[in-house]
């Protein structure tokens, strides 16, 4: 089975995808959504370097909504401070050490720092140890830290090996 479904969430995941895409479910659409359902995660299965496996589910429902809520705080935060009376923003770039020991875990906490508006991550150094992250505005660079390493990464811990 495993030959054939190699990664069987993202083959759902594309199926889904695809008929979202064309908005439509006719047979052709069908069959070729289950065809890249089945054939992409075949023809990429050696380009993924480990098996990640989720260790708690409900932590990660948890981390999802979180996220979500973030990205909607963000988004009004940033437009007050855009758009507000008082423009003086204090961009700033600020260095988060990391405690993550897996690349899935890494990748995720940078790419949620991306998704929340006001933020965007620059760089995660070679050792994977520090993510260097831009800030639209920085009052206190130790609270953007602890904030970054409480809200994302401490679940993210719990969530990956």
């Amino acid at each position: 089975m495993r030959r054939w479904l190699p990664h069987p969430w993202m083959s759902v995941l594309l199926f889904a995808v695809w008929l979202l895409l064309v908005n439509d479910v006719r047979v052709a659409s069908l069959i070729m959504a289950a065809l890249l359902g089945v054939l992409l995660p075949v023809l990429t299965r050696h380009f993924w370097p480990e098996r990640t496996r989720l260790r708690r589910p409900a932590v990660a429902l948890h981390y999802l909504l979180r996220l979500l809520l973030d990205i909607v705080r963000a988004n009004v935060g940033v437009a007050v401070r855009v758009l507000g009376p008082n423009r003086r923003l204090k961009p700033a770039f600020v260095s988060v050490p990391l405690e993550l020991n897996n690349d899935l875990a890494v990748t995720l906490l940078a790419s949620t720092v991306s998704l929340t508006p006001g933020t965007v991550s620059a760089e995660i150094s070679a050792d994977r140890r520090t993510l260097l992250v831009h800030c639209l505005d920085v009052d206190d660079a130790e609270r953007l830290i602890d904030g970054i390493k409480g809200r994302y990464e401490r679940p993210l811990k719990e969530m990956f090996p």
